[in-house]
């Protein structure tokens, strides 16, 4: 089994980022990220605290809003505003949420020209037609890899364990328009090992420490780890357990190292390619 390494992916991605954005910034145009954190769940700092080091990283200036515990109308007011502001590119909206919100209805507030990070329905709807759309950064991290190591996906068996709208569905879409062969699993699955052991490309989003084992895998088969479980010593676990699939994948993304780095890139890029979009109309904009 071969270790896919996703912190050189995702360097080539920020290699072009960069170029981009100082492409941007030579027109007057500064990408700009806004990130909205109603929590203070530590994972969730430290992912911010990541994308902000990458944007700074890349030419991109980068906006953290921290709100404490924002009622539903105070983080709607929130999404709105920055979507009406001509000054930001993109905008997402840190999750966990507070008690009682769903991030299905907070996107909502996001304009999809700026759903860097494919939050809003509207941005699933337009991904499910096959129309232009930013897929959620972790979904489209999954076929970014795929595509760098050269994996074959016309016709390709890929089975996708988890079916959240930020993962699970997204990237079984992403896989369809690639004329993959998907199934979609989760936990009702009936013999979900036994569905897994048939894919050549096994995606893993369950959020379960190490619940892959050698039995879902397919000798030979391309398994992106999609997991970040949190460890007792503070670490980060995957959702496969690697050490029982090493004798059996082919192929497989760590955790840490693997799929992360590239969520972050692309969620960049994405910034950059929404402001290239908003570009020509701010240019257009009569003075005053």
């Amino acid at each position: 089994m071969s270790l896919i390494d996703g912190r050189a992916i995702a360097a080539a991605i920020g290699r072009d980022v960069a170029d981009r954005a100082a492409g941007l910034r030579a027109r007057a145009v500064v990408p700009t990220l806004a990130v909205v954190v109603p929590t203070s769940d530590e994972a969730a700092l430290w992912y911010v605290r990541s994308i902000t080091r990458a944007a700074e990283r890349t030419g991109i200036e980068c906006r953290v809003l921290h709100l404490a515990e924002p009622s539903a109308a105070e983080l709607s007011q929130t999404l709105r505003g920055l979507s009406a502001d001509g000054a930001v590119h993109g905008v997402i909206c840190q999750t966990p949420l507070p008690a009682g919100l769903s991030l299905s209805e907070v996107g909502g507030d996001i304009d999809p020209a700026k759903d860097v990070d494919g939050a809003s329905p509207v941005s699933l709807g337009r991904l499910a037609a096959g129309l232009p759309a930013f897929a959620p950064a972790t979904a489209a991290a999954v076929l970014e890899i795929l595509r760098h190591e050269g994996t074959p996906l016309t016709g390709a068996r890929a089975v996708v364990v988890g079916r959240s709208i930020v993962v699970g569905k997204p990237a079984a879409l992403l896989l369809l328009a690639e004329n993959a062969t998907v199934t979609v699993c989760h936990s009702r699955t009936t013999g979900l090992a036994e569905v897994c052991s048939g894919a050549d490309v096994l995606v893993a989003a369950v959020g379960r420490a190490g619940f892959i084992g050698a039995e879902f895998v397919r000798p030979g088969a391309v398994v992106i780890d999609v997991g970040t479980n949190p460890t007792p010593d503070g670490g980060l676990a995957g959702d496969v357990d690697a050490s029982a699939v090493a004798g059996r994948a082919g192929r497989l993304t760590p955790v840490p190292g693997g799929v992360g780095p590239v969520t972050t890139m692309l969620l960049l890029r994405h910034v950059v390619t929404a402001a290239e979009a908003a570009a020509p109309r701010a240019a257009a904009a009569p003075a005053g």
